[in-house]
C-alpha cells in the first residue's frame, strides 16, 4: 500500500485560484474606468457640448444678421456685383446657422436619451462589480480553504497493519481450504 493518499489536482486548483485573483485584479479597475467614462461622457454632453453649441448658435446668428444687413445695404445702394457677393455670404452664414441649430437639437436629444440608453447597461455593470467585489472574493477564499484541506488530506498516511499481525480474514488457513498444495502456487486459490 502507498504511504500517502493520491491527491493530484491541488496544483490545478492553486493555478486556477491565482488566475482568478489576476482576473479580479484586472476586471475591477476596468469596470471602475468604464463607470468614470460614463460620468465623464454625461458631463461632456450635458455641460460642455450644450454650452459650446448654444454659444456657437448665438455667434452664427449674429453673423447671419450681419450678412443679411450687408445684403440689404447692398440692395439699397444698387450695386449688383456686391449684391451677389452679399447673397453668397447670407447663404453661407445661413447654412452655418442651420448646422449649429441642428447640432444643438441633437445634443438636447442625447441629453434626454442618454440615461435611458445607458442605465440598463450600468445596472448590468453594477451586478458584475458586485460579483467581482463579493462573490469572487468569497470564491478565492473558498479555493484557499479547499487547497489547505487537500494538502492536509494528502499528508495523512493511510492506515497500515503492524508487522507480524495477520490481516483481517486470516491468510494462514486458506491453504487448507484450497485442497492441497499443488494448485496453491500455480494459479489456484491461495
Amino acid at each position: 500500500m502507498p504511504e500517502r493518499a493520491h491527491v493530484t489536482s491541488v496544483d490545478a486548483l492553486e493555478l486556477f485560484r491565482s488566475q482568478l485573483i489576476i482576473y479580479v485584479s484586472k476586471a475591477r479597475p476596468a469596470l471602475d474606468e468604464v463607470s468614470a467614462e460614463v460620468v465623464r461622457t454625461r458631463g461632456w454632453l450635458q455641460d460642455e457640448q450644450r454650452t459650446r453649441w448654444e454659444n456657437e448658435l448665438r455667434r452664427r446668428s449674429r453673423a447671419l444678421q450681419e450678412a443679411q444687413a450687408a445684403l440689404f445695404s447692398a440692395r439699397l445702394s444698387s450695386f449688383q456685383e456686391e449684391s451677389s457677393l452679399q447673397q453668397m455670404m447670407v447663404h453661407r452664414t445661413k447654412r452655418a446657422f442651420d448646422e449649429a441649430e441642428e447640432k444643438l437639437r441633437v445634443i438636447k436629444k442625447w441629453n434626454r436619451d442618454f440615461d435611458n440608453r445607458v442605465e440598463p447597461l450600468l445596472k448590468q455593470m453594477e451586478k458584475l462589480h458586485t460579483v467581482l467585489a463579493h462573490d469572487m472574493v468569497q470564491a478565492v477564499a473558498f479555493l484557499a480553504h479547499a487547497i489547505d484541506t487537500l494538502h492536509a488530506y494528502a499528508g495523512i498516511a493511510p492506515p497500515t497493519t503492524a508487522p507480524g499481525s495477520a490481516p483481517a480474514g486470516g491468510g494462514a488457513g486458506r491453504g487448507d481450504l484450497g485442497g492441497g498444495g499443488e494448485g496453491a502456487g500455480k494459479g489456484g486459490v491461495p
